[in-house]
């Protein structure tokens, strides 16, 4: 018989215990049973509840914490994590460092391609006094950057993330994410290996701001449009380069 009041089933096929535990844990904060930051039963309750040993709960627990779904606090408890962009995307980008082979640069530069014209249209359409002033933050600390190849390529690489918070769509930033943390390393050899590259991204940023900045979405689109394809020439001719090198 099921206990009264309980937030879980008891646990009928035993094989393997420990996932069909994490399923319903998983369940229940999915669909918003215990809600972000808060206590979820005790590793105790939890085994009254499924009706299984605590190594079976706490095994369950452990996967779910590093999945970054749960968080334990000794002495206090197990309770529900706050989930932000970079628990989400961080795990997206080990998986492309880890498996993407040299030819990724091309890839990642025609997913922008598929992705980032859109963002700037909608960028246009919906940004806030407080994103120009970001955007136009950006712009200026990228023409004054005085740092090396790679600090350059981290200040363009945040124009972008936050023209995609511009967009106010909230999946935007999610799916650029783990792209754009690729980036850095990517552009910094670009800007080493390619002359006028670090000039004419500083040009074209400053194109694309103005196009948004006069909310008109169809130039912002085609600026865009036309920065990364300016971008996947830039890649073509580094990857010729350092491959000549090479030999």
């Amino acid at each position: 018989m099921r206990p009264k009041n309980t937030s879980f089933l008891p646990i009928q096929n035993r094989e393997p215990v420990s996932k069909l535990i994490a399923i319903q844990i998983e369940k229940a904060i999915l669909t918003k049973k215990f809600l972000p930051g808060s206590k979820i039963p005790s590793e105790l309750q939890m085994c009254k509840q499924f009706g299984v040993s605590r190594s079976s709960v706490r095994e369950a627990i452990q996967s779910l914490a590093s999945q970054g779904l749960l968080k334990v606090i000794k002495g206090k408890g197990i309770f529900v994590n706050e989930i932000s962009v970079e628990s989400v995307t961080d795990p997206l980008h080990k998986y492309l460092t880890l498996k993407l082979e040299r030819e990724y640069v091309l890839d990642i530069v025609r997913a922008r391609q598929i992705i980032e014209p859109g963002v700037a249209y909608y960028a246009a359409l919906n940004y806030s006094d407080e994103d120009q002033e970001i955007l136009a933050k950006d712009l200026r600390t990228l023409r004054n950057c005085e740092g090396g190849y790679s600090e350059f390529a981290k200040l363009d690489t945040l124009f972008h993330m936050h023209l995609a918070k511009a967009s106010k769509n909230s999946i935007l930033p999610v799916l650029l994410e783990p792209i754009h943390k690729l980036n850095p390393s990517i552009k910094s050899f670009v800007y080493a290996n390619v002359k006028d590259a670090k000039e004419k991204a500083i040009i074209w940023h400053k194109k694309i701001y103005d196009a948004v900045i006069k909310r008109n979405p169809e130039g912002a689109r085609k600026t865009m449009q036309q920065h990364l394809k300016i971008a996947e020439k830039h890649a073509e001719l580094m990857l010729k380069t350092t491959q000549k090198r090479g030999k």
